[in-house]
């Protein structure tokens, strides 16, 4: 088995949740982080709790000039970045027909061009340290859920650009993998429930292990693990793995019988819901400009 100890790990989405809890579980084993957010009180309250194994950088994953700043804070104080963390994500809601288009673009944004801002950042770094990258993805990138397509495509364009650049430097000594979760009780989860009973009652009706809610805690021994096996793959809960392997079994005609089911139902209420909110994404990423780690 691998170890973090010693490593330098770039974080994003890192003021909260997974992100918040994986510098600290990763500080804990030895390793140092650089943590960036939009979130600077929160970021900062992280940073100082985490002391001299932590570096932070207020950094929007749009601005690909930011995320570039993080980094040469990162290798001015600790050398270099040995392994990334790409985890800063966001969400949706609404219909494709209802949705506002500003959310829908925000959400693609934030979940696929981030990812690439902060890889290409940190990249060069990784390659001189034959390091790793951790993309973070989701389950929603091969079990789509109605009235989140945002999130479902960007998730999916996630796990192709993991992919994509495993090909390009796995002969430079570089690692990638991406990490596909259920719903997992971030922020982003907490936040549709609160918004949307069309959310909960979705999450309901979801068969066996689909409507379950795992733990911060687990996802986070699952994180750390795959950045110390370098794992090409890392699955939240493990059955997670199973559906990924029934993909096209999934959006086959029986495969998504359920949600055909459920849509009539659900997707009204849904838009009727978003429209007397007044906004179809969680209050926290208007409000505050936070970017709310990944959760699904």
């Amino acid at each position: 088995m691998g170890s973090v100890k010693g490593k330098v790990v770039l974080i994003t989405g890192a003021a909260r949740g997974i992100g918040a809890e994986t510098a600290r579980a990763l500080v804990k084993r030895g390793a140092k982080v650089v943590i960036t957010d939009v979130d600077e009180s929160t970021l900062a309250l992280i940073a100082d709790e985490l002391g001299d194994n932590c570096v932070s950088a207020l950094a929007d994953v749009t601005d690909l000039s930011a995320m570039e700043a993080a980094v040469a804070a990162g290798i001015a104080r600790f050398g270099g970045i040995d392994h990334v963390l790409a985890n800063a994500g966001i969400a949706s809601y609404g219909s494709v027909l209802n949705v506002d288009p500003a959310a829908f673009r925000k959400v693609v944004d934030i979940n696929i061009n981030g990812v690439f801002h902060t890889v290409r950042a940190a990249l060069p770094s990784v390659i001189e340290r034959k390091g790793y990258i951790l993309v973070v993805s989701s389950l929603a990138a091969f079990a789509p859920a109605p009235g989140l397509a945002a999130y479902n495509a960007s998730k999916a364009g996630a796990e192709n650009f993991a992919s994509a650049l495993r090909l390009e430097v796995k002969h430079l000594g570089v690692d990638v993998g991406s990490a596909h979760m259920s719903w997992i009780d971030t922020p982003l989860v907490q936040d549709a429930k609160k918004d949307l009973s069309a959310f909960s009652e979705m999450l309901a009706g979801l068969p066996g292990p689909l409507s379950k809610t795992t733990t911060v805690d687990k996802c986070v021994n699952a994180f750390v693990a795959g950045l110390e096996k370098r794992k090409r793959r890392v699955y939240v809960p493990g059955w997670v793995g199973a559906l990924g392997w029934l993909r096209g079994v999934i959006t086959s005609p029986v495969g998504e019988k359920g949600s055909l089911d459920q849509a009539p139902r659900i997707i009204p209420k849904m838009d009727a819901e978003v429209a007397a909110l007044g906004r179809s994404t969680s209050a926290r990423n208007i409000d505050s400009g936070a970017v709310v780690e990944s959760g699904h």
